[in-house]
C-alpha cells in the first residue's frame, strides 16, 4: 500500500510539470491574436532564465553576483558586432557571444573567487558599470545609447516561432541545471554555501567548484542574452544598468532563491505582472501606474524579505511535492533504524 502512494505522488508530481509545460506549449493557440502579449511571454522566459541561473549560483552555490545582465548584453553585442561587421551568421554570432561570456566568466572566476563573497559582489558591480560605459562611449563601435540592431535568428521567423524558441531554452537550461544541482557537483556546491573551510577540510576543491559555477552560469546567460535579442533584434547598454541587474535578484528573492523553479516562476510572473500593471481598465476607468508598478514591486519584495524568506513561489512547491516525499522518506528510515534495533536485540 505504502508503494501505491510513494507510486503515486511521484505520478503527481509529473502530471504536475507535463500541465504546466503543456500550458506554456498551448499558449500560442490562444494568444495568436495578441503578438504583443505573446511578445510579453516571450520576454518573461528571458527573465526566468537569468532568475533560475542567478539562483544555481547565488541559492544553490553561495556565490552573490551583480554580472548577469552584463553576460547577457557580451553574449548579444558579441553575436550582433559579428553579424554587423564580419557578415557572421546568428548561429555563428551566438555560439561565439555564449563562449566569450564563459570565457569572461572564467577571468572574472578566476581573479575574485578565492576571495569572500562580498569581494565578488563588489566586482561585479564594477565590471558590469565599466561595461556599460565602455557602451555608451564607444558608439563609433556599438551605436551607443541608440542601440545595436540584430538580425532576425532566421528569415521570415514569427512571433510564435519566437516563442518556442525562448521555451524551447528556458526548458532545456531547466533540465540542465537541475541536473547540475542533483549530480555530485551539486552537492560539492551546496557544501560551499554551507561552510567552505569544512568543505575544504573534507577535500573539496572550493576554488575548482566556485569558478566552474561562475563559468557554467555565464555561459547561461551569456547564451540567453544572445538568442533574446535576436529575438527582440536590439540591444541597448540601459538593459545592463545595476537597477534591471536588481531586478533579476529580487525576482529570484521572491520566488525562492534556493529554488530554481521557483526563481523561474517568480521571474516570469513578475515579468508579466509588471506588464499587467502599466495599465489597467476597471470599468471602463483606464488607470497608467508607470513607474509606481515599481514601487508595487518593491513592496512586495519588502514583504517577501519580512515574512517569507523563502519566496513566495518555493513554500508551495515545497508543500505539495516535497515535504511529502521529505515525510515519506523520514518514515521509511525510521522504521528500518527500528527493524535494525530489533534484529540486534538479544
Amino acid at each position: 500500500m505504502k508503494a501505491n502512494k510513494r507510486t503515486l505522488r511521484i505520478d503527481a508530481r509529473w502530471i504536475a510539470a507535463v500541465l504546466l509545460v503543456a500550458l506554456l506549449v498551448t499558449a500560442p493557440l490562444y494568444l495568436k491574436d495578441s503578438p504583443y502579449q505573446m511578445a510579453v511571454m516571450t520576454g518573461a522566459f528571458f527573465y526566468a532564465i537569468l532568475a533560475s541561473s542567478w539562483a544555481l549560483l547565488a541559492g544553490i552555490a553561495g556565490q552573490f553576483s551583480f554580472a548577469h545582465m552584463a553576460l547577457a548584453g557580451i553574449g548579444a553585442y558579441t553575436a550582433g558586432l559579428l553579424g554587423r561587421d564580419l557578415g557572421a551568421t546568428p548561429l555563428m554570432g551566438i555560439i561565439i557571444g555564449t563562449l566569450l561570456a564563459g570565457l569572461i566568466g572564467l577571468i572574472i572566476g578566476l581573479l575574485c573567487l578565492r576571495l569572500r563573497a562580498a569581494y565578488l559582489a563588489l566586482f561585479t558591480i564594477a565590471f558590469s558599470e565599466l561595461f556599460r560605459i565602455a557602451l555608451l562611449t564607444e558608439f563609433q563601435f556599438t551605436e551607443g545609447s541608440n542601440g545595436l540592431q540584430l538580425s532576425k535568428l532566421w528569415e521570415a521567423i514569427t512571433g510564435v516561432q519566437e516563442y518556442y524558441v525562448m521555451l524551447a531554452l528556458l526548458l532545456g537550461a531547466m533540465a540542465f541545471m537541475y541536473w547540475l544541482s542533483g549530480s555530485r557537483i551539486g552537492l560539492f556546491l551546496r557544501s560551499l554555501r554551507e561552510d567552505q573551510e569544512a568543505a575544504s577540510a573534507m577535500g573539496v576543491n572550493v576554488v575548482r567548484y566556485k569558478v566552474l559555477i561562475f563559468v557554467i552560469t555565464s555561459l547561461i546567460a551569456g547564451l540567453a542574452g544572445a538568442i533574446f535579442y535576436h529575438v527582440i533584434s536590439i540591444v541597448t547598454p540601459n538593459t545592463m544598468e545595476i537597477l534591471q541587474m536588481s531586478l533579476v535578484i529580487a525576482m529570484a528573492v521572491i520566488g525562492g532563491i534556493e529554488s530554481l523553479l521557483g526563481a523561474a516562476i517568480g521571474a516570469f510572473l513578475t515579468r508579466i505582472g509588471l506588464e499587467v500593471l502599466r495599465e489597467i481598465n476597471i470599468f471602463g476607468l483606464q488607470i497608467e501606474f508607470g513607474a509606481w508598478r515599481y514601487a508595487a514591486f518593491g513592496l512586495l519584495l519588502m514583504f517577501t524579505l519580512r515574512f517569507a524568506q523563502n519566496g513566495l513561489i518555493h513554500p508551495i512547491i515545497d508543500r505539495l511535492f516535497i515535504q511529502p516525499t521529505r515525510k515519506e522518506t523520514v518514515a521509511k528510515r525510521a522504521q528500518t533504524d527500528s527493524a535494525t534495533a530489533r534484529e540486534g536485540e538479544p
